[in-house]
């Protein structure tokens, strides 16, 4: 087995889980359900609906970095690392709403960085 290659698969996992978790995000927000509407003040400026497509279309954006990933090569582990960067920066938004759900989508980013940035190398 390729040194490092299970840092990769470990990555790609939780690319697609990260992804799945913001498509969930997002179609809560467009249903526009409870755990929204009683913080949604908190977070957002403008229309819960808009976020609602934003993360729905960023959680696709993820799971494309996550088959970029899997395909291999270094391009894909640059898009991941970037993906997961630009979702890293986007959780601090919901943090004084959702502390823990956010805190938990930090740390899988923070391993989809390691993961991706790792490979190949000493860890």
């Amino acid at each position: 087995m390729e040194k490092g290659l299970g840092w990769i698969m470990f990555a790609w996992l939780l690319l697609i889980t990260a992804g799945v978790m913001n498509i969930i995000k997002g179609i809560a927000a467009l249903d526009q359900t409870a755990c929204w509407t009683d913080y949604g003040s908190v977070i957002f400026y403008g229309d819960l609906r808009t976020w609602g497509w934003i993360l729905l279309v960023w959680g696709v954006l993820l799971l494309l970095a996550a088959l970029s990933v899997y395909r291999g090569g270094g391009f894909g582990r640059w898009i991941g690392i970037i993906a997961a960067s630009i979702n890293l920066f986007f959780q601090f938004m919901f943090l004084p709403a959702y502390p823990f759900w956010a805190l938990t989508i930090m740390v899988v980013d923070v391993l989809i960085i390691y993961g991706l940035a790792v490979y190949g190398g000493v860890a």
